[in-house]
């Protein structure tokens, strides 16, 4: 299962791990975001000695939204030691979000 984050917490998750990490970013108002959670949750289960997927509310969480210039939502981060990797904006279907987790590994 993913792990929710906050803007307190999301630091230590992304410094502290040597394995990828996906970072959705979304609200519970926003309909594509609803619709790639429960593909980032399957991802996270399956792949989770691989990668850890974290959730975080942009409406709650604006400094980090901020920080990483979310101007719109869902928007995917990939992170590795702390560094971005990869940044891709908008509702993503579950096909191409397994050959990106594929492409990782």
């Amino acid at each position: 299962m993913y792990t929710t984050v906050d803007d307190s917490s999301f630091k230590d998750e992304i410094n502290n791990s040597n394995i990828f990490i996906i970072v959705n970013f979304w609200a519970p108002w926003c309909i594509p975001c609803q619709m790639v959670v429960p593909i980032w949750d399957k991802i996270a289960q399956k792949y989770s000695q691989y990668l850890k997927v974290l959730n975080i509310n942009t409406d709650t969480n604006p400094t980090t939204a901020m920080e990483y210039h979310i101007r719109s939502i869902p928007t995917t981060l990939i992170i590795k030691q702390g560094k971005l990797i990869n940044k891709i904006t908008g509702a993503i279907p579950q096909s191409t979000i397994l050959q990106l987790v594929e492409e990782l590994l």
